[in-house]
C-alpha cells in the first residue's frame, strides 16, 4: 500500500472512530478522561504502526478495541503508576472527588455508575463495559479481552452482580423470560 493511501485510510478511521474509542476508554477508566485520552493516543500510535496487518485481517475496529483493552490492563499493572495525586498545598479538609460523567457517543454515563465501575477489578470492568456499554457480542468481547467466551460470560455476570450490590437503588434488570412463558 502506498504511504499516502495508507495515511488517508488511517486518517479516515481516526475521524470516524476516535470518539467511540475515547468513550469506551472513559468508561473503562471509570471516568478518568486524562487517562482515557492517553490510552486512546497510545492505541492510535500502535494502530498506525500495525495498519497493514490490521487492514489485511479486515478487523481494524476489533484490532483497535483489543489494543485499547490491553493498554488499559497494562497501564494498571505498571508498578510505576502512582495511585496518589500530588499537590503543592495540603487541603483544609478531605473531600471525595466525584468522577465527572463520561460521554459515550450520544449517551451520558452517570457519575455514580462510574464510581461503581471503578470498584470492579480491571478485567471484570472491561468485560462489563464491552458487553453492556460498547454492546459487543460475547465472541467479540472475548476476542478483545483475549479470553474464552465462557470467561466473558462469568466475568460479566459477576461484575453485574457486584454492580447490583453497589447500586441497590437502581432499577432492577429484568430476568429474561424462559421459553415456556406465554408473554
Amino acid at each position: 500500500m502506498r504511504p499516502k493511501a495508507r495515511d488517508a485510510e488511517f486518517e479516515d478511521f481516526v475521524r470516524r472512530r476516535r470518539s467511540h474509542l475515547l468513550g469506551t476508554a472513559a468508561v473503562l477508566t471509570a471516568g478518568d478522561h486524562h487517562l482515557a485520552e492517553d490510552l486512546v493516543q497510545g492505541v492510535l500510535v500502535r494502530l498506525y504502526l500495525a495498519w497493514g496487518r490490521a487492514t489485511r485481517r479486515g478487523g481494524v475496529d476489533a484490532y483497535a478495541r483489543r489494543a485499547l483493552v490491553n493498554a488499559f490492563i497494562d497501564h494498571r499493572r505498571r508498578p510505576s503508576v502512582a495511585r496518589e495525586t500530588v499537590t503543592d498545598t495540603v487541603p483544609d479538609r478531605a473531600a471525595a472527588a466525584a468522577p465527572a460523567a463520561a460521554s459515550f457517543g450520544a449517551a451520558e454515563v452517570d457519575a455514580e455508575l462510574l464510581a461503581a465501575l471503578k470498584a470492579l477489578p480491571e478485567r471484570m470492568r472491561a468485560a462489563v463495559v464491552l458487553r453492556h456499554v460498547a454492546d459487543l457480542s460475547v465472541e467479540d468481547a472475548a476476542d478483545a479481552l483475549g479470553c474464552s467466551p465462557g470467561t466473558v460470560k462469568s466475568q460479566t455476570a459477576r461484575g453485574l452482580a457486584k454492580l447490583r450490590e453497589l447500586l441497590p437503588q437502581a432499577a432492577p434488570i429484568p430476568a429474561a423470560p424462559y421459553e415456556g412463558d406465554p408473554t
